[in-house]
Formats: structure tokens, sequence, C-alpha cells
């Protein structure tokens, strides 16, 4: 492998970690959608009832960057 094709792989991993550590937005303001979603489910229907809501907005959250 030549010396320049190592130096690429090894800046494609430094930045997928620089991706991971630092995500573009803030929480308050990532997925909207499924923040929504999960709000109103638990005014509604109480927490135990929307855990499927909750799992979508976390695994949202997650492809954004943010360790939950």
């Amino acid at each position: 492998m030549s010396s320049a094709v190592k130096a690429e792989a090894g800046a494609a991993t430094k930045g997928e970690a620089d991706m991971q550590e630092k995500p573009k937005k803030k929480i308050c303001c990532a997925c909207p959608t499924t923040k929504k979603l999960r709000d109103e489910c638990i005014v509604e229907h109480g927490e135990e009832a929307c855990t499927k809501w909750i799992e979508a907005h976390k695994q949202c959250l997650r492809s954004e960057g943010f360790n939950v």
C-alpha cells in the first residue's frame, strides 16, 4: 500500500471520529420530527406507552452523532 493511500485511509478514519465526537447541531435542534412525535405521545399516553417513539428519537440522535 502506498503512503498516499495510507494517509488517505488515516484521514478518513480521523474524519469519521471527528464527526462522531462533534455533532453539527445542538441536541435540542436535532431530529425535530421524532422529537415532536415522542413528546406528543408522552403527553397523551405516558412514557411507558411510547417506547417506540422514544427509541426512534434516540436512534435519530445517534445518527446525528450524539451519544445517547
